[in-house]
């Protein structure tokens, strides 16, 4: 990415990376529901279109917040997964989260949903460390599948 005088705002360099609805769906996805591959991704419940999806799986990996698995795989055998920059964008999911909550009634979530709401709500920091400890122990057992 180029430097440009709204660069040297961290704010503003944060929104370039991740400003857009698409972006943090995508993270969100790799990260808590552990999605690794493009039809995963382009099944997720908001529907993105796959030339977008192509476009922001792009920018994630030119950017280092996610990498390839298997790199010498096929197209099909592609799996996305999250970098320690990619990882670290979990307190803002958390928080994004938490903004919300209130705002969508408890009778559209599923029992564990509502089990993970009061975990958050309580102790977003253990939740937190949860979430990345099921993550890499996840990708431990993808990179064991194919021999890494």
């Amino acid at each position: 990415m180029p430097v440009t005088k709204s660069s040297y705002c961290p704010i503003a360099k944060s929104i370039s990376y991740l400003g857009d609805r698409w972006t943090l769906i995508i993270l969100r996805d790799i990260l808590l529901l552990h999605k690794t591959r493009f039809k995963e991704f382009k099944a997720s419940r908001e529907q993105i279109a796959s030339n977008i999806l192509s476009i922001r799986l792009k920018m994630l990996l030119e950017e280092g917040f996610i990498e390839i698995l298997n790199p010498l795989g096929t197209k099909k055998s592609r799996q996305y997964i999250a970098t320690e920059k990619g990882i670290a964008t979990l307190p803002i999911l958390i928080e994004l989260y938490l903004f919300s909550l209130h705002d969508i009634p408890a009778s559209l979530f599923s029992e564990k949903e509502l089990a993970s709401q009061k975990m958050i709500s309580e102790n977003p920091t253990l939740f937190k460390e949860n979430i990345v400890n099921g993550y890499l122990a996840f990708v431990k057992e993808l990179k064991a599948g194919i021999g890494i």
